[in-house]
């Protein structure tokens, strides 16, 4: 099959197009930045540079290409931070699940591509946050989504309606894993992503492996549908991040109350942490007959990531036997107090900057403790 892979070159598309080219599928897949360009030949694929913003030039590549299927990948998550406001991190991300899905759409139906896949999200607080803590396709999506995060629920419910109106599928994935650059990483081992509340907020996780052999099956399937692309083991954030942090060679995360969280990272931080719920993958893996390499996130994690600390310390032991190690300046501890964190938290706008604040004074863990049994939530 001649499959147009939208968005080839990032974390999911190059692992897909991996996974079609071993399958004997040709694939054309499009890239922007001009290095991917090589790294998508290597991989076995036509490489095309696309703006998906770009109608006319969608509309070209497309027809260039004569594909028997698209599937649309693209994103623009790459390095991002997550801030207060998810709709402005979202923003160019929105753009493509609205405007670029639009502009494949119509380019698909020029060309006469019947089948089309699209990414779509089943986590980070997408279902309703009522009832039962794991929810299927069918369950209601969240009517209301807190403040900054209005542009993009909306802009994911604009695609799977368009895409399945379209005849197509909606694969919504779980929160993605295994790759080096996993912008998680860093502020879990730094401990600058905290448990806040209870900890009760479901999350669904996915591999990436996982994820691309769930797209590759979706492939041989009729739309119109929408699955739920997770592994089988839904879980708060409580269980999930103390494991996370193990597996990186982490000390366990901070806890901090709801109200300091909402206060400095936000509301849709601290409803991702405490109220969203989790997705079952039972309809995908009954009706796609997949089988995950990885059921839950407690082996995948260790296997994405435990090679991959030990490298990581390994590093950080060479620079220090050669004398590389970083000075620390000399903090003058007695200046530290709570309204200092707040004065220079509150200048900020992601919840790893204020939580870097903390941590960079002796007191921090005191402080999170202080406020997790100050009974506040």
């Amino acid at each position: 099959m001649r499959v147009f892979v939208a968005g080839a070159s990032g974390a999911l598309g190059s692992r897909l197009v991996r996974q079609l080219i071993e399958r004997g599928h040709e694939v054309t897949g499009t890239f922007r930045s001009p290095g991917n360009a090589e790294r998508l030949r290597a991989l076995g694929a036509e490489p095309v540079a696309l703006d998906l913003l770009d109608a006319d030039a969608v509309r070209k590549a497309v027809l260039q290409a004569r594909p028997e299927a698209i599937v649309h990948e693209a994103t623009a998550l790459a390095n991002v931070r997550f801030a207060r406001n998810m709709d402005r991190v979202f923003a160019e991300t929105n753009r493509l699940r609205t405007e670029g899905t639009d502009a494949l759409l119509a380019a698909a139906e020029e060309a006469g591509v019947r089948r089309f896949l699209a990414q779509s999200v089943a986590t980070y607080g997408r279902y309703a946050r009522e009832g039962e803590p794991v929810k299927t396709e069918d369950d209601p999506l969240e009517a209301n989504p807190p403040p900054g995060m209005h542009e993009s629920a909306a802009a994911m419910r604009y695609l799977d309606k368009a895409v399945t109106e379209a005849g197509g599928i909606a694969l919504r994935y779980g929160a993605f894993y295994g790759a080096a650059n996993d912008g998680l990483l860093e502020p879990v081992r730094k401990r600058q992503f905290p448990i806040v509340g209870d900890g009760g907020g479901v999350w669904s996780w996915i591999n990436l492996d996982d994820a691309a052999a769930a797209t590759v099956l979706a492939l041989g399937h009729d739309g119109p549908a929408i699955y739920n692309i997770v592994d089988d083991e839904p879980a708060p954030m409580r269980e999930w991040l103390p494991v996370l942090a193990s597996v990186l060679g982490a000390k366990p995360p901070r806890r901090f109350p709801r109200w300091l969280a909402r206060l400095f990272a936000g509301a849709p931080a601290v409803m991702m942490s405490t109220e969203a719920r989790g997705a079952s993958n039972a309809k995908a893996k009954s009706e796609l007959g997949w089988t995950l390499r990885y059921p839950t996130w407690r082996k995948g994690f260790v296997a994405a990531y435990a090679a991959m600390t030990a490298t990581h310390r390994e590093a950080e032991l060479a620079a220090q036997g050669a004398g590389h190690e970083k000075a620390n300046p000399a903090r003058d501890h007695s200046e530290f107090s709570v309204e200092r964190v707040v004065v220079t938290a509150v200048k900020t706008a992601s919840v790893c900057d204020w939580l870097t604040v903390c941590a960079g004074r002796r007191s921090a863990d005191a402080v999170a403790v202080d406020f997790a049994d100050s009974g506040s939530s």
